[in-house]
């Protein structure tokens, strides 16, 4: 969980302007993590979308940023502002609308009919036995079937406040949603006191799958090369997107093209570099015998680690570079100080006979935890408009 700004004593203005991409990271810097999706180079990152750092200040004291993304709709100059798993600020105020006013007044002044956002705010989580035992059960559906092993106060209050304030949740079936994903499953890598495991620890917590599945990538020979910094990544990534169009088309989705990932390597590779961290995105590629049977991408800000995207190859599944890749990038995180990593979406069913399941029950095998986020949440500015842009995204 990132570190709450300082929090004023008396609930004064909140201010929002603009400020420089260098101003924005120096905030960034002062947290103990953030969503890479908040970074000044996710903005470079998704260059379809115009990009601005905003600042949220106390007085003269920077509180607060946000990355603000705006997609224009097609023949008009009105914008959807969309602020990724953002903005960072101090959700734990009892006082929200403070600082989400401001920013919807700035969003309008620069043409938004809408604000988007995703606040990083944990509601609920599920331990990897709960949903283990939920799947098997054939009375539970989703977790929300499932009592949580936690609740948390300040997400249920920022749920409140959210709705009060005229704000829409943005949640379909399943959690997924055309933004970021609701729910996710998280490894914890320090224990309830805020001290960091080691790597007994975080391997005692998987299932007895994955630890035989690590151990048999190591007796097979599986070998995992890491990238370090941009020159690296860059000569790595053919190959990682050679065999992540091979996974697409046996999977079944769309893949991104590899100038994509090149961008991606350069805008937060290279924001790494400039901070003197060259693992802000690392390449993990799986070897065995000499070729590569898996491939992951790996992105960590702060104390925050995540899993990004993944490829692995139909033949040779029996050496598990997939696990192996995956046990690379935990140790890597372990060892930067991270106190999560992170796998990313996951659907909430627990449905035996979804075809989602196959994604959780492999990701509970970490011995990690689901969690569900606030999730999106619209602000319409201009009703109209936005009710406009709701049905032409219905009809895509």
């Amino acid at each position: 969980m990132t570190r709450s700004a300082p929090r004023a004593e008396t609930s004064a203005p909140i201010r929002v302007r603009e400020i420089t991409p260098a101003e924005h990271l120096g905030f960034l810097e002062t947290r103990g993590s953030a969503s890479f999706l908040q970074t000044p180079a996710w903005g470079r990152v998704k260059s379809e979308w115009r990009r601005e750092s905003l600042g949220f200040f106390d007085g003269d004291e920077l509180v607060g940023a946000a990355l603000v993304l705006y997609r224009q709709l097609p023949r008009l100059k009105r914008y959807l502002a969309y602020v990724p798993e953002g903005p960072v600020i101090d959700w734990a105020d009892d006082d929200l609308a403070r600082w989400l006013r401001p920013l919807a007044a700035h969003c309008r002044g620069r043409g938004a009919f809408g604000v988007r956002m995703g606040p990083p705010v944990v509601t609920a989580r599920w331990s990897a036995q709960q949903v283990k035992d939920g799947i098997a059960d054939d009375a539970v559906r989703r977790l929300g079937d499932l009592a949580p092993l936690e609740r948390d106060h300040v997400g249920a209050r920022v749920l409140s406040q959210l709705a009060s304030l005229g704000w829409r949740h943005q949640g379909v079936e399943g959690g997924f949603a055309a933004g970021q994903p609701q729910f996710v499953f998280q490894v914890p890598l320090v224990d309830a006191d805020g001290a960091a495991l080691d790597e007994d620890a975080v391997l005692k917590a998987m299932n007895q799958q994955w630890r035989r599945n690590i151990k048999k990538a190591a007796k097979a020979g599986v070998e995992v090369q890491s990238t370090s910094g941009v020159a690296e990544a860059l000569e790595a990534l053919p190959a990682f997107h050679e065999l992540y169009v091979h996974t697409a088309e046996r999977d079944h989705f769309t893949p991104r093209p590899l100038s994509y990932f090149r961008t991606m390597v350069e805008a937060l590779a290279g924001e790494g570099e400039e901070l003197g961290q060259p693992d802000r995105m690392r390449l993990h590629l799986a070897r065995h015998e000499g070729d590569l049977v898996a491939a992951t991408i790996a992105i960590r800000v702060g104390t925050h680690a995540w899993y990004s995207y993944g490829a692995s190859s139909t033949e040779r599944r029996d050496v598990r570079g997939s696990n192996a890749a995956q046990w690379a990038m935990m140790r890597d995180a372990l060892a930067a100080g991270a106190h999560v990593y992170d796998l990313r979406g996951i659907t909430d069913t627990l449905d035996g006979d979804d075809s989602h399941v196959g994604l959780i029950q492999f990701k509970v095998g970490t011995g990690g935890q689901a969690v569900e986020l606030a999730g999106e949440w619209d602000l319409p500015l201009n009703k109209v408009l936005y009710r406009a842009f709701s049905l032409y995204m219905a009809r895509r």
